[in-house]
C-alpha cells in the first residue's frame, strides 16, 4: 500500500522535506496542504488508504470533503488483486476529486455486514457520509473512473 496512516480524525501524511507527521482533518482533502513545521506544502492524497476500523471508515465518510470511493475486497480474492494496481491508477488521477479507501472485509467484517457486500470486489461511493452509488465486480481505472464521475454527477 502507501505510508499513508488514518486515524478518526484525519489522514496523517509525513512531510517530504522535514520528516515531521501532519495530521490532514477529513474536511480538509482536496486542499492545499502545509507541514505545521517547515510549512512546505504536503503533496495531495494520491494513492488509495486503508481502513482499518469502523471508526476510522465513519469519520472518513462523514467528514470528508470529498466523495469517497471505497473498494470492499478480500487477501483470497483473485479478481480483487487485479483490481488493486487499477484503484492506485485511480487514486493518482484524482486528486482532489475523490479519495480512494480500501475496506479488507475479512478485517473489518462489521463493515462488510453493515453495507450488505455479497461479492467481491464491491465499490461502494460515499458522498456526505451517504452511499450514492455501487458496483461489483473487477474492472479497468478507465470504468471506475466513469462509474464515480457518472455517480458524483447523478447524486
Amino acid at each position: 500500500m502507501n505510508a499513508t496512516q488514518l486515524d478518526d480524525r484525519g489522514v496523517i501524511e509525513t512531510c517530504p522535506k522535514c520528516g515531521q507527521k501532519n495530521r490532514v482533518q477529513f474536511s480538509g482533502l482536496g486542499s492545499v496542504v502545509r507541514c505545521g513545521h517547515c510549512k512546505a506544502e504536503l503533496p495531495p492524497l494520491a494513492s488509495p488508504i486503508e481502513i482499518n476500523d469502523e471508526g476510522a471508515f465513519e469519520s472518513l465518510a462523514g467528514a470528508s470533503s470529498l466523495p469517497v470511493l471505497v473498494d470492499f475486497w478480500a487477501d483470497w480474492c483473485g479478481p480483487c488483486k487485479m483490481m488493486a494496481p487499477e484503484l492506485s491508477k485511480v487514486a493518482s488521477s484524482s486528486v482532489g476529486k475523490f479519495v480512494v479507501a480500501k475496506v479488507n472485509t475479512e478485517g473489518v467484517p462489521a463493515l462488510a455486514q453493515r453495507f450488505r457486500i455479497s461479492a467481491l470486489p464491491t465499490l461502494m461511493l460515499v458522498k456526505n457520509g451517504t452511499e450514492v452509488a455501487r458496483t461489483e465486480g473487477a474492472r479497468p481505472a478507465v470504468e471506475i473512473q466513469k462509474f464515480v464521475e457518472q455517480s458524483i454527477r447523478n447524486s
